[in-house]
Order: structure tokens, then sequence, then C-alpha cells
């Protein structure tokens, strides 16, 4: 009976989003999504296909333009995005990268997920492919200066799955996410950065 259940649940939900395009199911989850955390894996690949460097971490988001990664393993990292900044913090260098989110840096998957992109108008958005449950949704760059190739997001059902993004030297980066929830709030000190004494500031 449960099973029944479950199957009913599930072709409800394919039904509920056969008709929409797949602008419309990745934006509709970007305004569902204005307090988000979850764990994530990432891997690096080179142009052979070759794993140049696997690490994992926490990530949090936050609308408008709020975002937070926390890279555990191998090493300890973090990436604050708020007030049109991004702070890059590596702990083994001890050094601190500040920048303004500009053209440069204006296509962190992060920041595409911030509400705070025009998405039709920087993208030529389509789907991909379909992978079981998981619709992959492609997004290419309208600037041919842009520091990617073309962004994928994966949705499972009405939720973010992972991200795949291939810049313009032959790398391919791959995010899958897990236990993933938007509670109503987040700390606001979540998205605030204070450098350790003894670190090495840069700003550009």
């Amino acid at each position: 009976m449960r099973k029944i259940i479950a199957f009913c649940i599930l072709l409800v939900s394919v039904i509920a989003h056969a008709d929409l395009t797949p602008v419309q199911q990745l934006e509709g989850f970007i305004s569902r999504a204005k307090n988000l955390q979850a764990e994530f894996t990432q891997t690096s690949l080179d142009e052979t296909g070759k794993v140049i460097l696997s690490s994992q971490g926490n990530f949090y988001l936050q609308q408008p333009g709020k975002f937070r990664w926390n890279y555990q393993q191998p090493y300890a990292q973090q990436i604050v995005s708020k007030n049109g900044k991004v702070w890059f913090y590596d702990a083994d260098l001890e050094q601190l990268i500040i920048k303004k989110i500009d053209q440069s840096i204006g296509d962190t998957p992060a920041l595409l997920l911030s509400g705070s992109v025009d998405l039709k108008e920087k993208y030529t958005i389509a789907k991909q492919r379909q992978e079981g449950d998981i619709l992959w949704i492609k997004l290419t760059p309208k600037d041919t200066e842009s520091s990617f190739k073309y962004i994928l997001v994966g949705l499972k059902g009405d939720m973010l799955y992972g991200m795949e993004l291939s810049d313009n030297f032959g790398q391919l980066t791959k995010i899958i996410f897990s236990n993933i929830t938007m509670p109503k709030s987040l700390a606001p000190e979540l998205f605030e950065f204070t450098a350790p004494k003894g670190t090495d500031i840069f700003e550009g």
C-alpha cells in the first residue's frame, strides 16, 4: 500500500512539472530558495577527465546575494559573499582575498542561485538531459568573455541536486548537494567574515 501511495505521489509530481519549461523550473526553485543549507562534495577534473581534486564541506545561501562555502576537506577554505563583495580565505596559506562581484566572478554557481542574477538576460537556458528523476538544465553565458563555457544545474523534482561548470581551460567542476534544507532563517553571522590575526589580506 505504501509503495502504491509513493508511486502516486511521484506520478503527480512528474505530471505537475511536465508542462513547465526548464527556465520555469529553475526560476521556480530559485524563488523558493530564500534560505538554504546543504552539505556538498566537489570534484574537479582536467581536460582528459582525470580527477584533480576532491573536496567537501557545507554550503549556505540567503537571498539576495549572500552565500557561504565552508570547505572542510582536504583543505580548510571559506568563500563568503555579502553586499557585492566576496571573501576568499585559505587557512593553510593564511591568506584572504577580497573582490567585488563583477564580470570576472559573476558566474560563480552560488551567485547563480542567489536571486541577484537575471538568468534570461545573462544565459541561454535549455534542457540538457534527463537522468531518471534528475533534470539537467544547461545555462550558456551570452557574454563571450565569460569565465565559463556553460553551467549545468541538476534538479531532482523541485529540489536542487547538483551543478557542473565547464571553464575555458577545459576543467570541469562537479558539485553534488546532500541533506538540503530550507530553514525559515539563517544566522546573520554566517555571512560575516573576520580575518584571523596574522592573515595576509589582498583586496582588489
